[in-house]
């Protein structure tokens, strides 16, 4: 067996593990790792995910799905009707295009809130104009985007080693 083809079978275990967590309890904890959700998710926050059915979402909301055997956190930029059935449309903040549409059964959950160095924030459905700006430029430049991260993992690594509560990362 291959490397990529290990990691590939242990992404699809990750993700049906995922789903039977939420089918089961309504909830589910994921620590972030990618940069699509900026400005408004950065890498190392932590989602707290509820159980939710496509008709309960709206536009704005954060929703979970898995797309291509990786679990994906995009906001939802509108719905609407084809032939097989209600679709969700979903892009990520930094992303300028948006993703295929998903139908109902593919959405796992809607993200009911962002843990974010010891804080609980609420996702708004709407950016704000700062936000929007950033994101903005996020969408035209990968390299600002790395860029932009990499800034923000230097400042919340050295806010984190200098502040006396020191915790351990728990891995979902």
């Amino acid at each position: 067996m291959t490397l990529a083809t290990k990691l590939a079978a242990e992404t699809a275990v990750k993700c049906e593990l995922a789903k039977d967590v939420l089918r089961s309890s309504g909830y589910l904890n994921l620590r972030v790792t990618g940069w699509s959700m900026l400005p408004t998710i950065w890498p190392g926050d932590t989602l707290v995910i509820g159980r939710v059915c496509g008709d309960d979402v709206s536009e704005g909301d954060i929703v979970l799905f898995v797309r291509n055997n990786k679990l994906v956190a995009h906001r939802v930029i509108g719905k609407g009707d084809a032939p097989a059935g209600p679709e969700i449309l979903t892009r990520g903040d930094a992303v300028s295009r948006p993703d295929s549409p998903l139908s109902n059964r593919d959405l796992l959950g809607r993200v009911s809130f962002i843990l974010r160095s010891g804080r609980r924030i609420e996702p708004r459905k709407v950016m704000r104009a700062s936000e929007r700006a950033v994101a903005n430029l996020l969408q035209h430049s990968k390299t600002g985007a790395r860029l932009v991260a990499g800034v923000y993992d230097r400042f919340r690594t050295s806010a984190h080693q200098n502040s006396s509560d020191r915790t351990v990362p728990c891995q979902s």
